[in-house]
């Protein structure tokens, strides 16, 4: 009778869940399929699926009924897909790199998040958003901006914002990066290191470092992999300084998906996961990432949008300066 108690309110869940995640995953499928068929490795999915899913609800508008599911797309679906981009990584990665070039990373990801926040301190910009566009420049993109933000409980505007500030500027390094690597006359390896430590998207930095040629793309693949994985480190301390911070208020978030990662990661290094595994996990991760970002875009407002202003789009801009002067700067030291 306990089990039949306890279980009985669950049983509505799935068909509440049915609209809006399905809308989500359809979403989803059909801009991994675009992009497919575009054949540009640099266009990200996920993009696509944020502004199809801005463009349907702000002309035909999202009914009630399809919230619930996109809350569950937003949430549970966005954690189980961060962890299992842990399965991308491993220890020996990192080992790769070598210790001057992991001290790059790491200076750089450091520097660039505390400068965006200084930053968007001294003009204005909302706390919370300027965070969301310290990690995005800092880390990875639009992954890390949606990680942290389950620290930092931004409002879905301003995640929105923050991917857009990234994706425009991480495309313009993708762009740029090659033709001054040529013109300042860097290694293959110099390229790839810079590429890695300082584009957002790993699929920017591909494009970027693949361009130059396979030992650019390879050095920039393993250096921005590298970086990726500082991502479990920084929303853990997030999630600390949060804690303390919202004690009195009862505000105490515990990103436990974080450990998944790690874990995740962990289990890779052991090379105990079958190399035929990797495309469907990798496909796995990209899709539910990609039905996140599609939920996302059904909740936003381009009018909410708008009014955020310029403030925030100036601030992604100095970070992105930033982020590259410092990479560049470090990998010639070397």
């Amino acid at each position: 009778m306990t089990r039949l108690t306890l279980r009985a309110p669950a049983l509505p869940l799935m068909p509440r869940l049915l609209p809006g995640l399905g809308l989500a995953a359809l979403i989803a499928m059909a801009a991994m399929a675009v992009q497919r068929a575009s054949g540009i490795g640099a266009l990200s999915p996920m993009v696509l699926a944020m502004l199809a899913g801005i463009a349907l609800r702000n002309t035909r508008g999202v009914a009630p009924a399809f919230g619930p599911g996109i809350a569950f797309a937003l949430r549970p679906v966005l954690r189980a897909g961060i962890v299992l981009l842990g399965f991308r990584l491993t220890f020996t990665q990192v080992a790769e790199v070598g210790g001057p070039g992991l001290a790059v990373i790491v200076a750089v990801l450091i520097g660039t998040f505390v400068f965006t926040k200084a930053a968007g301190r001294l003009l204005g910009v909302e706390a919370r958003l300027a965070e969301l566009i310290a990690a995005g420049s800092a880390v990875c993109g639009a992954s890390a901006v949606l990680a942290v933000n389950t620290v930092t409980r931004a409002r879905d505007a301003d995640v929105a914002y923050a991917i857009a500030c990234v994706t425009v500027f991480g495309t313009l390094s993708m762009l740029g990066f090659p033709l001054l690597a040529s013109a300042l006359q860097m290694s293959d390896t110099q390229l790839g290191l810079w590429a890695g430590a300082s584009i957002h998207e790993v699929a920017q930095v591909i494009g970027a470092a693949f361009a130059k040629s396979d030992i650019a793309g390879q050095a920039g693949t393993v250096a921005k992999l590298s970086r990726v994985m500082m991502l479990a480190p920084l929303i853990l301390s997030l999630g600390a300084f949060a804690r303390r911070r919202g004690a009195e208020a009862g505000r105490a978030p515990m990103p436990l998906f974080v450990l998944g990662f790690v874990a995740a990661v962990a289990i890779n290094s052991t090379g105990a996961l079958p190399d035929s595994l990797q495309p469907l996990i990798a496909t796995t991760a990209s899709f539910f990432l990609t039905t996140a970002l599609a939920a996302m875009g059904l909740e936003i407002d381009l009018g909410q949008l708008r009014l955020k202003g310029l403030r925030p789009l100036i601030l992604g801009a100095l970070a992105w300066v930033f982020v590259s002067a410092l990479g560049l700067g470090l990998v010639l030291a070397l």
